[in-house]
Protein backbone atom coordinates (compact mmCIF):
# COMPACT_ATOMS: atom_id res chain seq x y z
CA UNK A 1 0.00 0.00 0.00
CA UNK A 2 1.01 3.07 -0.91
CA UNK A 3 2.18 5.99 1.61
CA UNK A 4 -0.57 8.92 2.02
CA UNK A 5 -0.08 11.77 1.43
CA UNK A 6 -0.47 14.92 4.30
CA UNK A 7 -1.91 18.57 4.07
CA UNK A 8 0.41 20.06 6.57
CA UNK A 9 3.98 20.62 5.65
CA UNK A 10 5.97 20.61 8.93
CA UNK A 11 8.38 17.75 9.49
CA UNK A 12 7.50 14.31 11.34
CA UNK A 13 6.97 14.69 15.36
CA UNK A 14 7.61 11.38 16.94
CA UNK A 15 5.50 10.93 20.09
CA UNK A 16 4.45 7.60 21.48
CA UNK A 17 0.28 6.75 21.27
CA UNK A 18 -0.48 4.22 23.34
CA UNK A 19 -3.71 2.91 21.97
CA UNK A 20 -5.42 1.93 25.04
CA UNK A 21 -8.27 2.52 27.31
CA UNK A 22 -6.80 5.25 29.36
CA UNK A 23 -5.05 7.22 26.66
CA UNK A 24 -7.87 6.69 23.70
CA UNK A 25 -11.61 7.56 24.91
CA UNK A 26 -14.51 7.71 21.77
CA UNK A 27 -18.18 8.36 22.49
CA UNK A 28 -20.87 8.79 19.95
CA UNK A 29 -23.04 11.75 19.53
CA UNK A 30 -25.99 10.88 19.01
CA UNK A 31 -28.10 11.44 16.04
CA UNK A 32 -31.08 11.90 18.10
CA UNK A 33 -32.01 11.35 21.74
CA UNK A 34 -35.06 8.74 22.60
CA UNK A 35 -38.26 9.63 22.97
CA UNK A 36 -38.93 7.92 26.42
CA UNK A 37 -41.75 5.72 25.07
CA UNK A 38 -41.95 2.26 22.72
CA UNK A 39 -41.09 -1.24 22.22
CA UNK A 40 -37.07 -0.46 22.44
CA UNK A 41 -35.05 0.15 25.13
CA UNK A 42 -31.69 2.44 23.71
CA UNK A 43 -28.67 1.29 26.57
CA UNK A 44 -26.07 3.62 26.70
CA UNK A 45 -22.83 1.54 27.95
CA UNK A 46 -19.33 1.88 28.69
CA UNK A 47 -16.62 -0.77 27.50
CA UNK A 48 -13.38 -1.17 27.18
CA UNK A 49 -10.88 -4.36 25.80
CA UNK A 50 -14.43 -5.54 24.17
CA UNK A 51 -15.31 -5.02 20.38
CA UNK A 52 -18.57 -3.97 19.62
CA UNK A 53 -19.34 -7.34 18.39
CA UNK A 54 -18.01 -9.39 21.50
CA UNK A 55 -20.19 -6.50 23.34
CA UNK A 56 -23.54 -7.79 21.36
CA UNK A 57 -22.76 -11.26 22.03
CA UNK A 58 -21.96 -10.81 25.60
CA UNK A 59 -25.69 -9.29 26.03
CA UNK A 60 -26.78 -11.83 23.69
CA UNK A 61 -26.01 -14.94 25.77
CA UNK A 62 -26.46 -13.33 29.47
CA UNK A 63 -29.86 -11.93 28.47
CA UNK A 64 -31.34 -14.27 25.67
CA UNK A 65 -32.19 -11.54 23.46
CA UNK A 66 -30.95 -12.61 19.48
CA UNK A 67 -28.27 -10.99 18.56
CA UNK A 68 -29.72 -9.67 14.89
CA UNK A 69 -32.51 -7.97 17.84
CA UNK A 70 -29.63 -5.86 19.22
CA UNK A 71 -28.95 -2.69 17.38
CA UNK A 72 -26.16 -0.14 17.18
CA UNK A 73 -25.03 2.93 15.89
CA UNK A 74 -21.25 2.24 14.82
CA UNK A 75 -18.57 -0.03 15.53
CA UNK A 76 -16.35 1.41 18.27
CA UNK A 77 -12.57 0.53 18.76
CA UNK A 78 -11.62 -2.74 20.82
CA UNK A 79 -8.61 -0.88 22.55
CA UNK A 80 -10.76 2.43 23.69
CA UNK A 81 -13.09 2.98 26.32
CA UNK A 82 -15.81 3.53 24.63
CA UNK A 83 -19.34 4.83 25.26
CA UNK A 84 -21.59 4.31 22.90
CA UNK A 85 -25.84 3.02 22.73
CA UNK A 86 -26.83 0.09 21.89
CA UNK A 87 -30.71 -0.88 21.73
CA UNK A 88 -32.68 -4.34 22.94
CA UNK A 89 -35.82 -4.86 22.47
CA UNK A 90 -37.63 -3.74 25.92
CA UNK A 91 -39.16 -6.78 26.61
CA UNK A 92 -35.63 -7.46 28.10
CA UNK A 93 -35.37 -4.44 30.54
CA UNK A 94 -36.16 -6.43 33.53
CA UNK A 95 -33.38 -8.75 32.31
CA UNK A 96 -31.03 -5.93 32.51
CA UNK A 97 -31.04 -5.08 35.95
CA UNK A 98 -28.93 -8.31 36.26
CA UNK A 99 -26.56 -7.73 33.53
CA UNK A 100 -22.91 -7.75 35.11
CA UNK A 101 -19.65 -7.80 33.05
CA UNK A 102 -16.43 -6.55 34.62
CA UNK A 103 -15.62 -4.59 31.48
CA UNK A 104 -19.03 -3.05 30.39
CA UNK A 105 -21.01 -0.89 32.52
CA UNK A 106 -24.47 -0.10 31.70
CA UNK A 107 -24.80 3.67 32.73
CA UNK A 108 -28.54 4.99 30.77
CA UNK A 109 -31.42 3.77 29.60
CA UNK A 110 -34.32 5.16 27.70
CA UNK A 111 -37.43 4.07 26.01
CA UNK A 112 -37.26 4.35 22.52
CA UNK A 113 -40.02 3.48 19.33
CA UNK A 114 -37.35 2.03 16.63
CA UNK A 115 -34.55 -0.38 16.85
CA UNK A 116 -31.14 1.52 16.79
CA UNK A 117 -29.78 0.76 13.04
CA UNK A 118 -26.08 1.27 11.98
CA UNK A 119 -25.26 5.09 11.11
CA UNK A 120 -27.79 6.73 12.91
CA UNK A 121 -25.41 8.90 15.07
CA UNK A 122 -23.61 12.57 14.37
CA UNK A 123 -20.10 11.82 15.12
CA UNK A 124 -18.03 10.92 17.68
CA UNK A 125 -16.16 12.93 20.27
CA UNK A 126 -12.24 12.18 21.49
CA UNK A 127 -10.08 11.95 23.92
CA UNK A 128 -6.40 11.01 23.19
CA UNK A 129 -2.76 11.70 24.95
CA UNK A 130 0.21 10.96 23.24
CA UNK A 131 3.22 10.68 25.61
CA UNK A 132 7.47 11.50 25.34
CA UNK A 133 6.48 14.61 23.65
CA UNK A 134 9.43 17.03 23.82
CA UNK A 135 8.10 21.42 24.55
CA UNK A 136 9.23 22.33 20.93
CA UNK A 137 7.46 19.22 19.54
CA UNK A 138 4.19 20.32 21.85
CA UNK A 139 4.21 24.09 20.68
CA UNK A 140 3.95 22.14 16.49
CA UNK A 141 1.40 19.71 17.66
CA UNK A 142 0.15 22.85 18.93
CA UNK A 143 -0.20 24.58 15.74
CA UNK A 144 -0.98 21.92 13.59
CA UNK A 145 -3.79 20.98 15.96
CA UNK A 146 -4.87 25.25 15.09
CA UNK A 147 -4.27 24.67 11.64
CA UNK A 148 -6.92 21.55 11.11
CA UNK A 149 -9.59 23.24 13.38
CA UNK A 150 -9.38 26.49 11.43
CA UNK A 151 -9.51 24.87 7.46
CA UNK A 152 -10.01 20.96 8.63
CA UNK A 153 -7.86 17.75 6.79
CA UNK A 154 -8.37 15.02 4.57
CA UNK A 155 -10.67 12.37 5.37
CA UNK A 156 -8.60 9.11 5.27
CA UNK A 157 -9.33 5.60 6.31
CA UNK A 158 -7.62 4.70 9.19
CA UNK A 159 -5.04 1.92 9.09
CA UNK A 160 -8.13 -0.06 10.61
CA UNK A 161 -9.49 -0.66 7.71
CA UNK A 162 -6.87 -2.60 6.23
CA UNK A 163 -6.45 -5.72 8.72
CA UNK A 164 -3.35 -6.67 11.43
CA UNK A 165 -0.96 -7.30 7.76
CA UNK A 166 -2.15 -3.53 6.43
CA UNK A 167 -3.41 -5.96 3.26
CA UNK A 168 -6.87 -7.33 2.97
CA UNK A 169 -7.13 -4.96 -0.47
CA UNK A 170 -4.77 -7.32 -1.88
CA UNK A 171 -6.77 -10.68 -0.90
CA UNK A 172 -9.91 -8.91 -1.76
CA UNK A 173 -8.25 -8.31 -5.40
CA UNK A 174 -6.63 -12.12 -5.42
CA UNK A 175 -10.26 -13.42 -4.70
CA UNK A 176 -11.82 -11.19 -7.17
CA UNK A 177 -9.53 -12.22 -9.54
CA UNK A 178 -10.27 -15.16 -8.70
CA UNK A 179 -7.08 -16.37 -7.34
CA UNK A 180 -8.55 -17.03 -4.29
CA UNK A 181 -11.19 -18.80 -2.14
CA UNK A 182 -12.63 -16.70 0.59
CA UNK A 183 -16.10 -18.25 2.39
CA UNK A 184 -18.62 -16.45 4.01
CA UNK A 185 -20.28 -13.16 2.51
CA UNK A 186 -19.47 -11.65 5.39
CA UNK A 187 -15.67 -11.97 4.99
CA UNK A 188 -15.77 -10.77 1.19
CA UNK A 189 -17.81 -7.99 2.42
CA UNK A 190 -15.08 -6.83 4.82
CA UNK A 191 -12.44 -7.78 2.39
CA UNK A 192 -14.43 -5.81 -0.44
CA UNK A 193 -14.71 -2.61 2.00
CA UNK A 194 -10.65 -2.83 2.50
CA UNK A 195 -10.26 -2.52 -1.15
CA UNK A 196 -12.56 0.17 -1.59
CA UNK A 197 -10.74 2.18 0.86
CA UNK A 198 -7.27 1.05 -0.36
CA UNK A 199 -8.37 3.15 -3.91
CA UNK A 200 -9.64 5.88 -1.75
CA UNK A 201 -7.02 6.72 0.14
CA UNK A 202 -4.62 6.03 -3.41
CA UNK A 203 -7.05 8.84 -5.35
CA UNK A 204 -6.82 11.20 -2.55
CA UNK A 205 -2.83 11.39 -2.44
CA UNK A 206 -3.15 12.02 -5.50
CA UNK A 207 -5.54 14.79 -5.18
CA UNK A 208 -3.07 16.56 -2.10
CA UNK A 209 0.21 16.00 -4.32
CA UNK A 210 -1.94 18.33 -7.24
CA UNK A 211 -3.15 20.71 -4.68
CA UNK A 212 0.39 20.84 -2.95
CA UNK A 213 1.81 21.47 -6.52
CA UNK A 214 -0.65 24.24 -7.60
CA UNK A 215 0.18 25.71 -4.17
CA UNK A 216 4.05 25.62 -4.40
CA UNK A 217 5.30 25.72 -8.30
CA UNK A 218 5.06 28.09 -11.28
CA UNK A 219 1.81 28.46 -13.45
CA UNK A 220 4.29 27.06 -16.21
CA UNK A 221 5.30 24.54 -14.79
CA UNK A 222 2.00 23.15 -13.12
CA UNK A 223 0.26 23.63 -16.67
CA UNK A 224 3.35 21.08 -18.04
CA UNK A 225 2.86 18.44 -15.51
CA UNK A 226 -0.85 18.73 -15.18
CA UNK A 227 -1.87 19.20 -19.24
CA UNK A 228 -3.77 22.34 -18.21
CA UNK A 229 -4.18 25.70 -19.59
CA UNK A 230 -2.62 28.91 -18.33
CA UNK A 231 -6.06 30.44 -17.66
CA UNK A 232 -7.16 27.44 -15.69
CA UNK A 233 -4.16 26.88 -13.43
CA UNK A 234 -4.45 30.30 -12.61
CA UNK A 235 -8.07 30.14 -11.50
CA UNK A 236 -6.70 27.00 -9.77
CA UNK A 237 -4.07 28.93 -7.49
CA UNK A 238 -6.63 31.86 -7.16
CA UNK A 239 -8.70 29.62 -5.01
CA UNK A 240 -9.88 30.26 -1.37
CA UNK A 241 -8.68 26.62 0.44
CA UNK A 242 -5.75 24.22 0.17
CA UNK A 243 -7.52 21.54 -1.39
CA UNK A 244 -8.05 22.55 -5.28
CA UNK A 245 -11.64 21.48 -6.66
CA UNK A 246 -10.88 20.26 -9.91
CA UNK A 247 -13.37 20.89 -13.01
CA UNK A 248 -15.98 18.27 -12.71
CA UNK A 249 -15.58 17.50 -9.19
CA UNK A 250 -18.71 16.26 -7.00
CA UNK A 251 -18.98 18.20 -4.15
CA UNK A 252 -22.01 17.51 -0.84
CA UNK A 253 -23.15 19.84 1.07
CA UNK A 254 -21.86 19.72 4.68
CA UNK A 255 -21.46 17.99 7.03
CA UNK A 256 -24.58 16.05 4.83
CA UNK A 257 -26.67 16.94 1.84
CA UNK A 258 -26.91 16.11 -1.61
CA UNK A 259 -24.59 15.85 -4.26
CA UNK A 260 -24.36 18.37 -7.09
CA UNK A 261 -21.66 18.97 -9.61
CA UNK A 262 -19.24 21.97 -9.47
CA UNK A 263 -19.92 25.05 -11.92
CA UNK A 264 -18.16 28.15 -10.59
CA UNK A 265 -15.28 26.60 -8.92
CA UNK A 266 -13.95 29.90 -7.69
CA UNK A 267 -17.19 30.47 -5.80
CA UNK A 268 -17.17 26.56 -4.77
CA UNK A 269 -14.16 27.39 -2.65
CA UNK A 270 -15.21 29.77 -0.99
CA UNK A 271 -18.06 27.86 0.45
CA UNK A 272 -15.84 25.26 0.87
CA UNK A 273 -13.23 27.23 3.06
CA UNK A 274 -16.56 28.47 4.52
CA UNK A 275 -17.40 24.52 5.66
CA UNK A 276 -20.37 24.67 3.88
CA UNK A 277 -19.66 21.99 1.11
CA UNK A 278 -16.85 19.28 0.58
CA UNK A 279 -15.68 17.52 -2.13
CA UNK A 280 -16.20 13.93 -2.37
CA UNK A 281 -14.09 10.75 -3.80
CA UNK A 282 -15.56 7.73 -5.20
CA UNK A 283 -16.06 4.16 -3.33
CA UNK A 284 -15.62 2.11 -6.25
CA UNK A 285 -18.77 0.40 -7.08
CA UNK A 286 -21.40 -0.77 -9.92
CA UNK A 287 -23.82 2.18 -8.53
CA UNK A 288 -21.16 4.63 -7.66
CA UNK A 289 -21.72 8.34 -9.18
CA UNK A 290 -18.92 9.63 -10.63
CA UNK A 291 -17.34 12.92 -11.12
CA UNK A 292 -16.47 14.15 -15.06
CA UNK A 293 -14.56 16.16 -16.40
CA UNK A 294 -10.95 16.82 -15.55
CA UNK A 295 -12.31 15.54 -12.18
CA UNK A 296 -13.01 12.23 -13.74
CA UNK A 297 -9.91 11.97 -15.77
CA UNK A 298 -7.88 11.89 -12.01
CA UNK A 299 -10.57 9.77 -10.51
CA UNK A 300 -10.69 7.09 -12.92
CA UNK A 301 -7.34 6.05 -12.32
CA UNK A 302 -8.41 4.66 -8.95
CA UNK A 303 -11.71 3.58 -9.45
CA UNK A 304 -11.63 -0.31 -9.85
CA UNK A 305 -14.51 -2.96 -11.13
CA UNK A 306 -15.94 -3.87 -7.35
CA UNK A 307 -19.01 -5.93 -6.86
CA UNK A 308 -20.32 -3.89 -4.31
CA UNK A 309 -23.51 -1.11 -4.78
CA UNK A 310 -20.16 1.61 -4.18
CA UNK A 311 -21.08 5.45 -2.65
CA UNK A 312 -19.02 8.68 -2.39
CA UNK A 313 -17.38 9.63 0.72
CA UNK A 314 -16.11 12.93 1.69
CA UNK A 315 -12.93 13.72 0.74
CA UNK A 316 -12.31 16.85 3.49
CA UNK A 317 -13.79 16.92 6.81
CA UNK A 318 -13.46 19.84 9.47
CA UNK A 319 -13.05 18.42 12.78
CA UNK A 320 -14.48 20.75 15.79
CA UNK A 321 -11.07 21.10 17.88
CA UNK A 322 -12.14 21.32 21.57
CA UNK A 323 -8.68 21.23 23.51
CA UNK A 324 -4.75 20.54 22.98
CA UNK A 325 -3.22 21.01 26.11
CA UNK A 326 0.41 19.97 27.09
CA UNK A 327 1.60 18.32 30.47
CA UNK A 328 5.50 19.17 30.05
CA UNK A 329 5.45 17.48 33.94
CA UNK A 330 4.73 14.33 32.57
CA UNK A 331 5.70 15.09 28.22
CA UNK A 332 2.07 14.27 27.61
CA UNK A 333 0.32 16.22 25.27
CA UNK A 334 -3.91 15.84 25.50
CA UNK A 335 -5.79 16.58 22.82
CA UNK A 336 -10.21 16.62 22.98
CA UNK A 337 -11.92 17.21 19.18
CA UNK A 338 -15.31 15.67 17.05
CA UNK A 339 -15.05 14.00 14.33
CA UNK A 340 -18.60 13.57 11.75
CA UNK A 341 -19.15 9.56 11.44
CA UNK A 342 -17.06 7.65 9.25
CA UNK A 343 -14.17 9.16 10.14
CA UNK A 344 -11.52 8.01 11.74
CA UNK A 345 -9.35 9.55 15.03
CA UNK A 346 -6.69 7.78 14.12
CA UNK A 347 -5.89 9.83 10.88
CA UNK A 348 -5.97 12.87 12.91
CA UNK A 349 -3.31 11.66 14.80
CA UNK A 350 -0.85 10.76 11.47
CA UNK A 351 -1.87 14.18 10.14
CA UNK A 352 -0.44 15.95 13.36
CA UNK A 353 2.78 13.56 13.42
CA UNK A 354 3.32 12.58 9.77
CA UNK A 355 3.71 9.50 10.87
CA UNK A 356 1.82 6.25 9.58
CA UNK A 357 0.19 4.09 11.80
CA UNK A 358 -0.17 0.47 11.06
CA UNK A 359 -1.47 -2.44 13.19
CA UNK A 360 1.80 -3.47 14.18
CA UNK A 361 3.19 -0.86 15.14
CA UNK A 362 -0.14 -0.29 17.24
CA UNK A 363 1.05 -4.19 18.55
CA UNK A 364 4.21 -3.21 19.11
CA UNK A 365 2.88 0.07 21.85
CA UNK A 366 0.78 -2.99 23.37
CA UNK A 367 4.18 -4.63 23.82
CA UNK A 368 5.84 -1.73 25.35
CA UNK A 369 3.43 -1.22 27.83
CA UNK A 370 2.91 -4.56 28.86
CA UNK A 371 6.44 -4.57 29.67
Amino acid sequence: MQKRGFFLTHSPIEVHFAHNSKDFVVEEVPLYAASGAGDHLFVKVRKKGVSTWEMISDFSERLGVKARDIGYAGLKDKQAMAIQTISLPAKFESALARFDHPNIKILETARHNNKLKMGHLKGNKFFIRLKKVRPSDALKLGEALRAIGEFGMPNFFGFQRFGKDGDNYKTARAFLDGDTKIRGKKMQTFLINALQSERFNAWLTKRLEISHLISGFKPNEIAKELGLDAKTVQLLKEQAHFFRLLEGDLLCHYPYGKLFSAEDLSAESVRFSAKQISPTGVLSGYRSAHSSGYAFAIEERYFEDIPASGDRRYAWIFPEVEQGRYVEEEGHYELSFYLPKGSYATALIEELTHNELTAERDQERDQERDQ
